[in-house]
């Protein structure tokens, strides 16, 4: 179980997906919204239940590639510009660190 401080920062990654709005999820070749994206990121870790004990093990546990197919989840913004989720979500990560370590 991830301590309170670690959840916390999951919970505020999940919402950065969330608040992206206009962007496109990829998952498995579907497109999803931020809405839609991050309710499967929350169903995706409650499945993974002990195994994640940090924002890090949420990162690649749940939030960089489809455990069905193997294939990266992408984001789409709206001028075009795609990045994979993992490369979105450890940039928030990047971020967040800093704020708690001041």
């Amino acid at each position: 179980m991830s301590s309170p401080v670690e959840a916390r920062k999951i919970e505020q990654l999940i919402a950065a997906v969330e608040r992206l709005g206009n962007a496109k999820f990829i998952r498995n070749g579907a497109a999803y919204d931020s809405t839609k994206a991050a309710d499967h990121l929350r169903l995706k870790l409650r499945e993974a239940g002990d195994r994640v004990e940090s924002a890090e093990d949420f990162i690649r546990l749940c939030g960089s590639r489809s455990s069905v197919s193997g294939r990266p989840y992408e984001i789409v913004f709206d001028d075009g510009r795609r990045v994979t989720s993992e490369a979105f979500l450890r940039s928030k990560l990047k971020e967040l660190q800093s704020s708690y370590d001041h």
